[in-house]
């Protein structure tokens, strides 16, 4: 299947993708409503979290190059040191394209 991405066919993609997001989200929601949350539904629904978020950065950490390794593991120093996850964030980003800058401004990429 095939659709032209120009003119209305783009906007076309971007509504199909829309919907199926809200679709997804509100019919998480809506069948949780039939879930009773007691501790062990509480404890999956934290634990998932950290597992998509591991999914992520899994294959950055392989797959990646050198800045985001370096971005990875400045995150990771940041969080533990200041517990607080946006400033380590930050951290990364900054790190990530620091690393970036300086790769482009010597030529290596």
């Amino acid at each position: 299947m095939n659709i032209e991405i120009s003119g209305a066919g783009a906007l076309i993609v971007v509504f199909a993708m829309a919907l199926v997001t809200l679709a997804t989200r509100w019919g998480g929601v809506w069948i949780m409503s039939f879930v009773p949350i007691n501790n062990r539904v509480k404890r999956f629904i934290q634990a998932m979290s950290g597992s998509v978020l591991i999914a992520i950065i899994a294959p950055m950490a392989i797959a990646g190059d050198n800045a985001a390794r370096l971005a990875l593991a400045t995150t990771a120093a940041m969080m533990l040191l200041l517990k607080k996850p946006l400033p380590a964030i930050a951290g990364g980003i900054f790190v990530a394209a620091l690393v970036r800058y300086i790769q482009v401004q010597s030529g290596l990429v």
